[in-house]
């Protein structure tokens, strides 16, 4: 069997849940998840740390195991390949069923692999995700070897995409040390994440109201930036918008630094302890070059500010 051909066969394992919901863990083999595996690390290999797409791209972010979440984000906004997507990162930890959201990830990212696209988040390490979660899930339902096996994947996942020249995504934020977009390039793989420097703070910083330049973080590791940095940095790359995860937001969505980067969030009632709302996405779509972009819902928010190629709005999902 291709690897293609027991993807399908997978995913249609995975979706049937949707309508069966007494029982929620797909009963997945081993031997399954390892083919799966295998070949998405070839894929993530065979493609570049830094991405650039071009529109039309759904974006979305934190999705933490919340399994249903995931599938209701595919059926308001579309299954793969009826929309081409892109995920800032942080499949698994959290939520309760990581196993299930990250091999169907996976497994589209097998069949479609040109139109779906995972970014690495701070979770995506084994030094985080060992301590919420996700290998406690592994260990109980498979064993300690399947989890070094997914680190392995994980440590060659791509950490930065640019959208049409104009959009940055990450799943964390900016670095003192990111001096250009090409510098992404340089991060070899496969890498952990370390303590410090650009691939920790792709992963790990965060936009901050009353902070400028890089303050140490309060999280214990990388930087929290202000809006100084982002005015400098999008200066200097000659774009229009920083996208990015990693952190929960009440509306499913934050914007920063009068609307230059925004956050977004798309695991709504966050572990059952945050009240925020539906998650957030990003709709990216072609256009032709306006000093605003266009809204494409009846609550979508124009995100540009400089005219561009693409319009980009927020979508409720």
């Amino acid at each position: 069997m291709s690897s293609v051909s027991m993807a399908h066969q997978l995913i249609e394992r995975l979706i049937i849940v949707q309508r069966n919901r007494v029982q929620p863990q797909v009963l997945l083999r081993e031997e399954e998840i390892r083919a799966v595996l295998t070949e998405v690390r070839e894929i993530f290999m065979s493609q570049p740390m830094l991405l650039e797409i071009r529109p039309p791209v759904r974006v979305c972010g934190d999705t933490h195991g919340q399994y249903y979440d995931l599938l209701r984000i595919y059926e308001k906004c579309g299954f793969p390949p009826y929309s081409n997507y892109l995920f800032l990162g942080d499949y698994v930890d959290r939520g309760k069923q990581s196993i299930e959201t990250i091999i169907l990830q996976f497994c589209y990212k097998i069949i479609y692999p040109e139109n779906f696209f995972l970014l690495r988040g701070n979770h995506e390490c084994a030094n985080v995700n060992r301590m919420y979660g996700f290998f406690d899930d592994v260990k109980r339902r498979y064993n300690i070897k399947l989890f070094k096996a997914f680190t392995d994947v994980f440590n060659t996942m791509p950490v930065c995409c640019v959208i049409s020249e104009k959009i940055i995504c990450m799943h964390g934020g900016l670095s003192p040390d990111l001096t250009s977009v090409a510098s992404v390039m340089d991060i070899e793989r496969p890498c952990d994440v370390p303590d410090r420097g650009i691939l920790c703070d792709l992963l790990w910083a965060d936009p901050e109201d009353d902070v400028q330049g890089f303050l140490e973080s309060d999280r214990g590791v990388s930087y929290l930036f202000g809006e100084d940095i982002v005015n400098d940095f999008l200066d200097m790359v000659d774009m229009d918008l920083i996208v990015r995860a990693h952190q929960v937001m009440e509306r499913g969505y934050g914007f920063f630094a009068s609307r230059q980067l925004v956050t977004i969030f798309s695991a709504p009632n966050y572990c059952g302890e945050f009240d925020n709302d539906a998650g957030g996405g990003i709709t990216s779509s072609c256009s032709r070059p306006s000093r605003m972009c266009s809204t494409q819902c009846p609550c979508a928010v124009s995100l540009a500010r400089r005219s561009s190629a693409c319009m980009a709005a927020l979508v409720p999902i």
